[in-house]
This record gives structure tokens, sequence and C-alpha cells, in this order.
């Protein structure tokens, strides 16, 4: 097989242009990762002894426990880029029924930080992620660089994402 007659592994043929099919393959690639790494986070969480959550639930979790800073849902949302914030009112109410996260009203704004309960589920799912997840990439002998150049350029390509789903909301 030639190198032109190679088919190029995209997540819709239909939808692949000879100009986009780079796209196309790009998507293909981040629908792989994001299910497992959602199906990873949901078997780490079980592992740390909390079966009842699922992936945004866990994101949540470690967002609202980022920097030990207390946060709003709006922060949360935001730094998810989660636009139904909906969503992230229901996880932060399914994580103080755990008592993992707690809340304080101040005027209007209700803010969310992490318990001593949900730190340390914080950190036994880092220990586990250390065990199973870096463990496993370092034997790998995997670019360390290469990795966070490839996250900088899914950060970039979210903000293309978005910039076209506002000009297909104006069609």
């Amino acid at each position: 097989m030639t190198k032109e007659t190679v088919p190029h592994i995209v997540s819709s043929e239909h939808l692949a242009s000879e100009q986009g099919w780079q796209m196309s393959e790009l998507e293909y690639g981040m629908v792989m990762a994001y299910n497992a790494f959602n199906r990873w986070m949901v078997r780490c969480m079980t592992a740390v002894g909390y079966s009842d959550f699922n992936g945004l639930d866990i994101l949540v979790l470690h967002n609202v426990n980022h920097r030990g800073r207390e946060k709003r849902l709006v922060d949360v949302a935001f730094m998810l880029n989660v636009e139904d914030s909906h969503t992230i009112n229901y996880s932060l109410k399914k994580l103080m029924k755990a008592d993992l996260i707690s809340s304080e009203k101040r005027g209007k704004e209700m803010f969310y930080r992490t318990t001593d309960q949900g730190e340390d589920v914080c950190a036994k799912y880092r220990e586990i992620r250390e065990k199973c997840l870096v463990e496993s990439a370092n034997a790998t002998d995997r670019n360390f660089a290469e990795i966070s150049k490839s996250a900088t350029v899914l950060r970039s390509m979210s903000g293309l994402y978005d910039q076209a789903a506002r000009a297909a909301a104006s069609i």
C-alpha cells in the first residue's frame, strides 16, 4: 500500500474533506481519549471506594480541591469549560451529599471547598493514579515533553471549537 492509498483514521469519513481530514482524525483521537479518560476516572474513583460518581462529578471534585481555594459554581464551570452550569450544580450537590465538599453562602454567592474527607479522597485518587497510570507511562518511555505539548495543542483546539460553535449558532 502506498502512502497515498493508506486510509486516514477519521471519526466520520463523510465529514473528512481533502483539506480537513486532519480535523476528523483529531476528533476521533479526542473521542477515544475522552472515553478512555472517563472510564479511567470512574474506575480510579471506585478503587478509592466511591462508585456512585460519573466523570463530571470527579472532575468537579478535583477542581474544587485544586490549589486548596474555595470556588463558586461559575468558577468550576469556567475552568472545566462546561456551558450548562446545571450539570455542575448537580455534581456539587452529589459531592456535598457524600460529604466530600461543603458550601458556604456569602451574600448571593455560594462558595465550595473540599472537606477533610474530600481532601483524603483526592489524595488516595492521586496514589492510585501514580501507581496505575504514571508508573505505566514511565515504563513505556513516554516523552513527557511531547505529552505537555499535546495538552497545549488540545487547549488551543478547544478555542477553535468554541469559536466554531459560536459561528454555527449564528447561522
